[in-house]
């Protein structure tokens, strides 16, 4: 088999709902992030075999296979093919997965694994008439509870123990962490983009749009609980706006390539694939694949915890988080060190090729050689990858 690399990994600073990008069209917004890629890593737009796009709510202007309308906008040859796919929060995380493996198999020497959402334009539950639970099938809601993910969210803080006072703490460390990094400019990942101010006059964002210097812990403690609003039947609620990922708009991309013939053609490999997973979970509780889904890539490599040098788990929720590190008991100065989507925001579809590209960005500003990043996704489902660093 062909061994899969990774040459460059990008995104755009994320940006607030109805914020820096809400004049932005989405297809062109991920054609900006692809020709940023293809200009950083230096390879010919004509050498990518495929281009895989992970977009959640592909409708309105993320409809009509928006990976291949961003790929031409990007300026790629027609012969250039492009797919779309959903697996909800994991979408370009798969995606990435989808091209490397085919490159792995033989298949291609040159692809893109990339994803997009704008939360702004295009708003979750678009793709289905904005009915959220009232379109799944009856058979199926007879078979199991599906709930809002907040609601899973509060159960699993329930089920673990996590009070209130832990959420809102994790969520101001993260706030900290991304305000630190993008201070010191260690988020090498980030590709400035064009956007508007507050007043609709140009700017360039050149950081995630939705960290905070300072979180009060004071205000923090006023929010109200969302999916348990005066405690609920089981229990009074512990999440909040404050301890949950940002509705954001975002971008990214991955190119990846088969070892051999990049470096035959000058270019240096900067990770290599060691592990990609992903697994199916109580579709109740949905949030808690990330256990499993690390349990199987720690096994499929034979790696520990300790092993690791940087671990990227999206903050969907601070419970997630948490409920994950009760398991697995890591260094906590490992996971998120440049902060997480409470601080940065969480675009669904882009977030999983964001925080590979933040994670390879880690390891080389912090001379790390393995990573993890793993993600819990709606229904049940979690996506994980272990990287190695190259020198």
């Amino acid at each position: 088999m062909a061994e899969a690399v990774i040459l460059e990994a990008v995104r755009a600073p994320f940006g607030k709902r109805d914020g820096a990008y809400r004049e932005t069209r989405p297809d062109r917004f991920l054609a900006n992030i692809l020709q940023a890629l293809m200009e950083r890593s230096g390879v010919e737009k004509g050498r990518i075999e495929d281009v895989v796009a992970g977009c959640v709510t592909q409708a309105g202007e993320q409809g009509a296979n928006i990976g291949r309308l961003a790929t031409l906008l990007a300026g790629f040859p027609a012969r250039v093919p492009a797919a779309t796919l959903d697996r909800m929060c994991g979408s370009s995380q798969q995606a990435v997965h989808f091209v490397s493996q085919a490159i792995a198999a033989g298949d291609m020497n040159y692809a893109i694994g990339a994803g997009v959402e704008h939360m702004t334009r295009v708003p979750m539950f678009s793709n289905i008439g904005g009915q959220g639970f009232k379109t799944l099938n009856p058979e199926l809601l007879a078979q199991y509870e599906l709930i809002h993910q907040g609601e899973s969210a509060e159960r699993i803080a329930e089920k673990w123990g996590l009070t209130r006072l832990e959420l809102d703490e994790f969520s101001a460390e993260s706030h900290r962490r991304a305000w630190a990094a993008a201070e010191a400019g260690l988020n090498t990942e980030i590709v400035p983009q064009p956007g508007l101010d507050g007043a609709g006059e140009p700017l360039t964002l050149g950081r995630d749009e939705g960290i905070r210097a300072v979180v009060s812990m004071e205000k923090m403690a006023q929010l109200a609980t969302v999916f348990r609003p005066e405690g609920g039947p089981a229990g009074p609620g512990v999440v909040t706006a404050g301890n949950a990922s940002q509705i954001s708009d975002g971008a990214s991309a991955v190119l990846v390539a088969n070892r051999e013939v990049a470096e035959a053609d000058g270019f240096r490999p900067r990770a290599r694939f060691l592990a990609r997973v992903a697994v199916g979970d109580d579709p109740t509780m949905q949030l808690t694949g990330v256990i499993p889904a690390t349990r199987m890539a720690l096994d499929r490599t034979g790696l520990t915890m300790a092993d690791l040098d940087w671990i990227e788990i999206n903050e969907a929720f601070a419970s997630v988080v948490l409920t994950w590190a009760r398991e697995f008991e890591p260094d906590m100065e490992k996971v998120n060190p440049w902060g997480g989507a409470i601080a940065h925001g969480h675009p669904l579809g882009a977030t999983g090729a964001g925080l590979m590209a933040k994670l390879v960005a880690g390891l080389e500003a912090t001379d790390g050689t393995l990573g993890l990043q793993v993600m819990c996704i709606g229904h049940g489902m979690a996506t994980a990858t272990v990287l190695e660093r190259l020198s």
